[in-house]
């Protein structure tokens, strides 16, 4: 795949990146050598390869997922100006 002047212009625009001409220029040179390393890669032989998260192996640590109030209600009313029964108190608004 090879990217022109029009298209690198194209993406600049829709990126909201200003270029001037001489820089959307060499970012077509630029943009090729990404492109035909991208290319590259995939010629390379992957069957059998596991796909990887880390180059190290590593397992995740988790926590178990129960569902809980956090007891923390009194903490989070623990400032509030009024509260009944950990909820906080408002003045009605609507009549």
């Amino acid at each position: 795949m090879s990217v022109d002047l029009t298209t690198v212009k194209r993406v600049a625009k829709l990126a909201r990146i200003a270029t001037t001409d001489d820089q959307a220029e060499k970012m077509v040179g630029e943009l090729n050598n990404i492109l035909g390393f991208v290319e590259q890669l995939s010629e390379v032989n992957v069957d059998g390869v596991e796909p990887m998260t880390s180059v190290v192996h590593m397992s995740m640590r988790k926590r178990v997922d129960e569902v809980t109030d956090g007891n923390k209600a009194d903490d989070i009313v623990a400032n509030a100006p009024a509260t009944e029964d950990n909820y906080f108190m408002v003045p009605k608004v609507i009549e």
